[in-house]
């Protein structure tokens, strides 16, 4: 028999005894993975006895250290304790949960809401949940991966259509039985590009096909729409968008998922998603932090203001410096690199410059446009975003030194 103290591995795991990627990039100072945060501010963290700026956090409205939110938490912790040790289906319900679906459905101008635990189940459950024999499934190739999962766990068929392309998204439609469930799945702003989705085409195509749409505004909460609702919200579409999901790990500065929609399909979601019914209740104070950083949200749209201020001056400034920064148009800023050696090194000299950003990678693009994704703070102030700038301007030229 095997001796598992020595080292052997069952065949089950031999994937995992050869994979060696990290410890190939740790032997060469580029691994970017896990960097332990020792303290924070809004837009500054101390990671190795250095602070840095955070140019690579989703704090889009830099909630995570206001007063109102930090002092809900405190609160719902005297109230409930730490934890409802339940599902919500059980014991796990808190009048908190009630009152922030109330509130959640009447902001994103929906009968009902569902408030999961992360938003990673609010994804899995809104697609999977609908899914069944015969029904049909359209995502574009660069929905978040959440929602490609959640397409697995479904037992209806998956068509996957080029990035925007709605036109071939009407043929796939076309090609099913009328009568077949259809669902239109789309990130309302793609994390890796920080583009927004033409939300009025994919509506005008999935509605000649009778198709419901379900809309991934995880990214857009807070920062799209007159009153941050998202992306349905910029463009007047509301009405007709079927459901809109959400998180709470971004502009609402905690952890936590909601899809919004009909009175009807929200209650059948409640009762039948597997991934809200099994999985513990939120804690307290993460519910009680949703509820006010959606207050903070409502009374002081200037910070919205704030973020797209200091959007525009880091996307303007990254392209003054020749940098490619794609089809953004939201705060995330991608700065295209290259190839994955090129871009963890463009990390690793960002890093030891003062700012913290995220190497993006295969599989989560292409190997050939590997990029430094960027994201903007409302709190960022003006001399954090030239700190940021400066250190790309190094990057910049040394890559000239190089090249020369």
């Amino acid at each position: 028999m095997a001796d598992l103290r020595k080292g052997d591995v069952k065949q089950i795991f031999s994937r995992a005894a050869a994979f060696r990627t990290a410890d190939e990039l740790k032997a060469q100072g580029a691994y970017a993975y896990f960097c332990a945060v020792e303290q924070s501010t809004a837009t500054e963290v101390l990671v190795e006895g250095q602070w840095r700026v955070m140019a690579g956090s989703n704090n889009y409205l830099g909630l995570t250290h206001h007063p109102r939110v930090l002092d809900a938490q405190h609160a719902a912790l005297e109230k409930y304790g730490s934890g409802a040790t339940g599902s919500r289906i059980l014991n796990g319900t808190i009048d908190l949960h009630n009152e922030l679906e109330s509130r959640l459905a009447a902001f994103l101008g929906k009968e009902d809401a569902l408030v999961f635990t992360t938003g990673y189940q609010a994804s899995l459950a809104a697609v999977s949940t609908f899914l069944g024999r015969g029904d049909h499934l359209f995502l574009d190739k660069l929905d978040h991966a959440s929602i490609v999962d959640g397409s697995r766990m479904g037992f209806g068929e998956v068509h996957r259509y080029p990035h925007g392309d709605f036109d071939t998204l009407a043929r796939q439609l076309a090609s099913v039985p009328a009568s077949a469930g259809k669902l239109v799945v789309s990130d309302g702003v793609f994390s890796m590009e920080g583009s927004t989705v033409d939300l009025p085409r994919l509506v005008a195509v999935a509605h000649a096909h009778d198709a419901a749409v379900l809309v991934d505004d995880a990214h857009a909460l807070g920062v799209l729409g007159d009153n941050g609702a998202g992306t349905a919200r910029h463009f007047g579409l509301a009405d007709e968008v079927d459901l809109i999901m959400a998180t709470f790990s971004k502009s609402l500065a905690g952890v936590g998922g909601v899809v919004a929609g009909q009175h009807t399909v929200i209650d059948f979601l409640r009762h039948q998603a597997r991934p809200f019914i099994f999985t513990a209740s939120a804690p307290p104070a993460s519910v009680a932090g949703a509820l006010a950083a959606l207050d903070v949200l409502i009374d002081e749209p200037e910070r919205r203001d704030r973020l797209w201020h200091n959007t525009r001056r880091m996307a303007e400034g990254l392209r003054a410096l020749g940098f490619d920064t794609g089809t953004s148009d939201t705060p995330i800023i991608p700065v295209y690199i290259g190839d994955t050696h090129a871009t963890l090194a463009a990390w690793k000299a960002l890093f030891e410059a003062g700012v913290f950003t995220h190497p993006i990678l295969p599989p989560a693009v292409a190997a050939s446009a590997c990029r430094i994704r960027v994201s903007m703070s409302a709190e960022h102030s003006d001399e954090q975003v030239d700190r940021v700038l400066g250190a790309f301007a190094g990057l910049e030229a040394q890559a000239r030194r190089v090249s020369a």
